[in-house]
C-alpha cells in the first residue's frame, strides 16, 4: 500500500463532493489549491470559493496562487511533499506543476472522454441530445482533456434532466470514481488507456459556453429548441427578445415543456391565456413554465402573466 500525500486542486462546489469524500476515507490532504478570493455581490465583498471554505471547516492548509509557474508558489507546493495530485474543475496546470507528484495528476472530466472536452460538457451533452454521458478520471498531459484515462462511470440522461440536475448526479458520481482512482493508486493497481478515436468517427466538444450560444433559435424543431433551454438551465441560461406591440422585454427561459402539433402558426408567435403562455415553432409549441424578465426575479409563468398584457402580434425575436 502506497504511502499518499495528496494535494487537492477545485473551486466550484462540484469539487467540494470529491475533497469531502477524501477526507471522509481518511486520506492523507496536505494541502489545498483553489481560486483566488473575488469581489462578488452588491457590496463587493470578497467571496471565498466553496472548497477553501470547505477547506478551512476541515483544518486543510489553501494556497491561492494567482500565477501557477510563480517561483515562490512552486517552492511551497514542493515543501507540502505531496507524491499525489487530484484536479476536480480548476484551471489548465503548466507541467511544471502536473508534472511535480511522484504518482502523477488526475482529473475528474464530467463526460465520458474523448467525447465533450472542454469547458462545459454537461451542458452540451443535454444540448446536443444525448442520452447518455458519465466522469472520467485521467491523468494530465499537455493539452486539455486530453491524457490517458484511468476509469469511467456512466449514466443515463432522462428526458427532464436540466444542467443543473444533471451536475448533481454527475457530481457525486465523480466523486465516488475518484475515491475508486485513489484506492486503485494506493494499491498499485492502477492502469491507463491512451483515447482513442475511431476512424470516422465525430468527436463532439464542450467548448466555453457565451452569451450568443444561449439565445433560443424559434426556428428549429421543437426537440432542438427544448434540450436546447434544459442544458441551460440554470445557468447560463437560455434567452430571447420577447416583443409586444412595440415594447420588447429580454427574457430567461428556466422550464418548458413541449406540445407537438401541426398549425399554421409562424415560428416564434405567442399565444397565452391567463395561466399559459407557448411559443410556435415548426412541429408544435414550446410550453414556456419558469421564466424571468429583464430586472425581476424568477417566476412561474402564471405569475408573469399575471402582471403582463400581450397583445396578438406579441412573438419572440
Amino acid at each position: 500500500m502506497k504511502d499518499l500525500r495528496i494535494l487537492f486542486m477545485g473551486t466550484p462546489d462540484f469539487a467540494v463532493a470529491t475533497l469531502h469524500k477524501l477526507v471522509e476515507a481518511k486520506y492523507n490532504i496536505v494541502g489545498v489549491i483553489t481560486a483566488v478570493d473575488k469581489p462578488a455581490g452588491r457590496g463587493r465583498k470578497l467571496r471565498q470559493s466553496a472548497v477553501k471554505q470547505y477547506a478551512q471547516e476541515v483544518g486543510i492548509p489553501v494556497l491561492q496562487p494567482t500565477n501557477l509557474k510563480d517561483a515562490a508558489f512552486l517552492e511551497e507546493l514542493a515543501e507540502l511533499k505531496a507524491n499525489l495530485q487530484i484536479v476536480v474543475a480548476f484551471r489548465m496546470l503548466p507541467q511544471v506543476v502536473w508534472n511535480m507528484p511522484k504518482y502523477g495528476t488526475f482529473n475528474l472530466h464530467a463526460s465520458l472522454l474523448p467525447n465533450y472536452r472542454g469547458a462545459a460538457p454537461i451542458n452540451w451533452a443535454i444540448i446536443n441530445g444525448e442520452e447518455e454521458t458519465g466522469v472520467t478520471t485521467f491523468f494530465i498531459d499537455e493539452k486539455i482533456d486530453t491524457g490517458a484515462i484511468i476509469l469511467q462511470n456512466k449514466t443515463t440522461i432522462e428526458k427532464d434532466d436540466t444542467a443543473g440536475t444533471l451536475h448533481d448526479k454527475l457530481m457525486l458520481l465523480g466523486a465516488s470514481l475518484v475515491l475508486k482512482t485513489v484506492e486503485r493508486i494506493a494499491e498499485g493497481k492502477a492502469t491507463s488507456t491512451a483515447q482513442k478515436i475511431e476512424e470516422g468517427t465525430v468527436l463532439r466538444l464542450a467548448p466555453k459556453i457565451h452569451k450568443e450560444d444561449c439565445k433560443i433559435n424559434w426556428d428549429l424543431e421543437i426537440e432542438e429548441i427544448y434540450n436546447h433551454i434544459r442544458g441551460l438551465s440554470p445557468y447560463p441560461a437560455a434567452w430571447s427578445i420577447l416583443v409586444n406591440d412595440e415594447e420588447s422585454f429580454h427574457i430567461k427561459v428556466y422550464a418548458s415543456k413541449t406540445e407537438y402539433a401541426k398549425h399554421s402558426n409562424c415560428p416564434g408567435l405567442i399565444l397565452s391565456s391567463k395561466k399559459e403562455l407557448k411559443v410556435a415553432v415548426a412541429d408544435g409549441y414550446i410550453v414556456l413554465e419558469e421564466i424571468q424578465l429583464a430586472g425581476k426575479r424568477r417566476m412561474p409563468i402564471a405569475d408573469v402573466l399575471n402582471g403582463l398584457k400581450l397583445s396578438k402580434t406579441a412573438h419572440m425575436a
